[in-house]
């Protein structure tokens, strides 16, 4: 007969309800990833389940059942070790307090990134030469550090009004529309071109189109951006961004449907290149190579062009760093922080949303006009609400106020969704028809989830102080609320 002491009573109780307790999490786990599996195949069932093909010479439909059944599996599995891991409610979460493990890593190796990242960014071109075996073989990789250094200017440009000023802007592709509609309609006018041909010569518009109309380009932006600032001085948050989303999708439209001054959808093409400051990327005698003594490579100009792109892009962030030192920058953060407080300060939110809309607007312009002497073409195409959807998305991934956030954040983005294309090992695990190019946007989507979920201040969540007293400290990311800095 066995005889159960007062002590062990409780202990045997203890074990049962927490049994219990394990079993009761776990099927609440499978259930709730059960349920996910049938959402997820309903809404991939349609656009992966089938297929559009070709039957004797006929529009026909086909089936791939496999790879649906693989992807659901992935969003079952995953659910599941969430709903065990992160999601558990017996999950025991710890306090913490002041910065993290990667932000005192991240403030203890700040000073060795920017100068690695710079080094790197000017010598990229010599090791993609040096990668590739060649110059012509480098192009692909070369055009691709153009492409991210576009959209990191875009994004600096950007952050100026959404991370330091604190307004959400949906919108900003209008600038960088006006920036590259400014160079191609004066750099092709008919009238421009008589004008300093007749007074400089026949070549010179040709030759200095480009740096004439720079400038140009980013004033005029910076005018829009004021433009759009007076409707919008009183509103904030939401609103402030279906106004701004309005005022871009405007501006595609006039695009679109003034077709005698914009060329309408057909843009505008044989936009004149850039020169190496009036000396053509030509194969003639007056040509930049023979200038040179080197041998005639198209790659010249794409070279010339990546390092235009670096520079304005280095401009960009030297004058965003400066302006933050200044009284407007710390307006701006004034302003981000707390608009009632700042008015109570005494600051003028007005000229400071405007100072704002007018500087991020101006780089945006610069990145516009840059884009239109590299692509030689402009159409309101290349102008949609995914452009601006893609910027915000980097300076929100990336950190809003953080320059090494955006740059990051720009480079693992534009990069990592044109490397998809070269990832032709998945058709060993997918089938001979799998596109991986085709599901970009969707393992996009999926990236920006986990990394919200992860890091929701962005990669970068510390900030450095604007002004500081005796010691410069970094200020945490828990320190700051979430979105807002």
């Amino acid at each position: 007969m066995t005889v159960q002491t007062a002590e062990s009573a409780p202990s045997a109780a203890h074990a049962g309800t927490g049994t219990a307790a394990a079993g009761s999490v776990m099927a609440h786990a499978l259930k709730d990833a059960f349920v996910t599996g049938l959402i997820a195949l309903g809404l991939f069932g349609p656009l992966i389940g089938f297929q559009t093909i070709i039957i004797d010479g006929a529009l026909g439909l086909g089936y791939r059942p496999g790879l649906l059944a693989i992807i659901v599996g992935i969003i079952f599995a995953g659910r599941l070790l969430l709903n065990l891991t992160v999601w558990s409610p017996n999950r025991q979460v710890k306090a913490r307090s002041g910065p993290t493990v990667f932000d005192r890593a991240g403030v203890v190796i700040g000073p060795v990134v920017k100068p690695a990242l710079f080094g790197f960014a000017v010598l990229f071109p010599a090791i993609a030469i040096y990668g590739m075996g060649g110059l012509t073989e480098s192009r692909y990789l070369i055009d691709l550090g153009i492409l991210i250094l576009t959209y990191v200017m875009l994004g600096w440009g950007l952050n100026i009004v959404v991370g330091l000023a604190g307004l959400l802007d949906l919108g900003y592709v209008a600038f960088y529309a006006v920036g590259a509609y400014t160079y191609a309609l004066l750099a092709t006018s008919a009238p421009v071109n008589d004008f300093f041909a007749g007074l400089l010569g026949e070549t010179f518009w040709a030759n200095w189109a480009f740096w004439i109309c720079l400038p140009i380009a980013g004033l005029f932006s910076g005018l829009w951006g004021m433009i759009l600032g007076f409707p919008v001085l009183r509103l904030r948050g939401d609103y402030l961004a279906i106004v701004t989303l309005a005022f871009g999708e405007i501006i595609r439209l006039v695009l679109i449907n003034w077709v005698d001054f914009t060329g309408g959808g057909a843009g505008v093409a044989s936009i004149p290149r850039a020169t190496f400051f009036g000396i053509p990327f030509s194969a003639g005698e007056d040509g930049f190579a023979a200038l040179f003594g080197l041998e005639f490579n198209p790659m010249h100009r794409i070279i010339f062009l990546y390092f235009v792109i670096l520079a304005l892009a280095l401009i960009t962030a030297f004058a965003t760093v400066r302006l933050r030192k200044l009284p407007v920058g710390r307006a701006w953060e004034a302003l981000r922080e707390d608009e009632i407080a700042c008015r109570s300060l005494g600051i003028n939110t007005t000229n400071t949303k405007l100072t704002a809309f007018a500087t991020g607007a101006m780089f945006g312009g610069f990145a516009g006009c840059f884009f239109a002497v590299r692509a030689g073409f402009v159409s309101p195409e290349s102008f949609t609400f995914d452009v601006s959807a893609m910027i915000l998305a980097i300076v929100v991934l990336g950190g809003m106020g953080s320059q090494i956030g955006v740059a990051v954040a720009a480079a693992v983005m534009m990069g990592g969704m044109e490397m998809l294309r070269n990832l032709g090992f998945l058709k060993q695990v997918f089938g001979n028809d799998f596109d991986p190019s085709l599901y970009r946007m969707l393992i996009f989507g999926f990236a920006m989830v986990a990394i919200m979920v992860w890091k929701p201040r962005g990669l970068v969540s510390t900030r450095d102080p604007t002004i500081f007293l005796k010691e410069r400290k970094a200020v945490s990311g828990s320190l700051v609320k979430e979105g807002h800095g």
